[in-house]
């Protein structure tokens, strides 16, 4: 692959773009299931989601090999550090999105998608706990992305049979998501608010309940009261981000928009599990609308990305 000058500064968090795609696929195939829609949406988002990963995944390693002093400065960035956990994740949504199409390729995914997660969690947290230069307002959403990629372990895992490697994720996620919870509204409120920048990563507040809320009731197949707390904190979260659109409408195009996708597809996919299993029209009625909104603002994001690229505004130094 000939070299570019843009090469050096493609950005780790690109990957965030697979985590929406694999959302919006994950949204279709249950779509698919629920109202009897033609599975071929589903189909061909995930063949375009595996597409851009695999170009993304190359063109990262050649990264590596021809910038190592750029992929380590990503490494040791206090925000950029957890973005890498969108590779792994990667990994662990297309083998979720596989599971009844593609079983062996599915557990293939999702195994080798896991047990780096793990690994690469570990390496994280060891980056928090003895570093040398992360301060207080370094800390915002994104740094959940890690937790959440441990708590969707459970979704395939269950599928393949792997209960306790699943219930064993879901635990490092779950407690994860409450220790940075706590220390991310510290920040907020005690701290100078979020630069323009990160603001839309206040959406990953809705990933962890919402995506924790869809293991669990895969784990425990049924809705029970700590069920219905996770489906309610991420129904709150998706509230709280709704209740400030005017904030994020005035912001320019950000890399960082992508934070919208996943989470909202989460979102999405926890609403229709819940009127599956309890039947309530309001349920039903949200999860259209979800379903509506999802698949607009991933089509706007995908076309506001392909037009900062035409511009030359991505892959250029920060």
């Amino acid at each position: 692959m000939p070299d570019s000058p843009r090469l050096q500064h493609l950005p780790i968090a690109l990957f965030a773009m697979v985590m929406g795609l694999s959302g919006l696929t994950l949204v279709w195939q249950k779509c698919a299931s629920i109202f009897d829609l033609p599975v071929t949406i589903g189909q061909g988002l995930l063949v375009l989601t595996g597409t851009l990963f695999a170009l993304l995944l190359s063109a990262y390693g050649v990264k590596l090999m021809r910038h190592p002093d750029a992929v380590r400065a990503e490494l040791n960035h206090p925000v950029k550090l957890s973005f890498f956990a969108t590779i792994t994740i990667s990994l662990i949504l297309m083998g979720t999105a596989t599971r009844h199409m593609l079983p062996d390729l599915s557990l293939t995914l999702w195994a080798v998608g896991a047990s780096l997660h793990l690994v690469l969690t570990l390496f994280i947290v060891d980056r928090w706990m003895h570093h040398d230069h992360f301060q207080v307002k370094h800390i915002n959403p994104a740094w959940f992305i890690p937790a959440v990629g441990n708590i969707l372990v459970p979704i395939a895992g269950m599928t393949h049979g792997y209960e306790a490697a699943s219930w064993f994720f879901f635990s490092i996620g779950l407690i994860f998501w409450m220790i940075l919870l706590t220390i991310i509204f510290y920040r907020i409120i005690f701290h100078d608010p979020l630069p323009g920048r990160l603001l839309p990563t206040l959406f990953i507040l809705i990933a962890p309940p919402a995506v924790g809320f869809i293991a669990y009731v895969d784990m425990v197949d049924a809705i029970d009261p700590f069920a219905r707390i996770l489906f309610n904190t991420g129904l709150f979260m998706t509230l709280l981000v709704a209740s400030q659109i005017g904030r994020f409408a005035r912001l320019p195009f950000f890399l960082s928009f992508w934070a919208y996708s996943f989470p909202l597809a989460a979102m999405t996919i926890a609403t229709l599990i819940y009127q599956q299993h309890t039947g309530t029209g309001w349920a039903q009625w949200l999860s259209v609308a979800l379903i509506t909104v999802t698949t607009g603002v991933i089509l706007w994001l995908s076309m506001l990305t392909l037009q900062a690229a035409g511009r030359g505004q991505i892959c250029v130094p920060e």
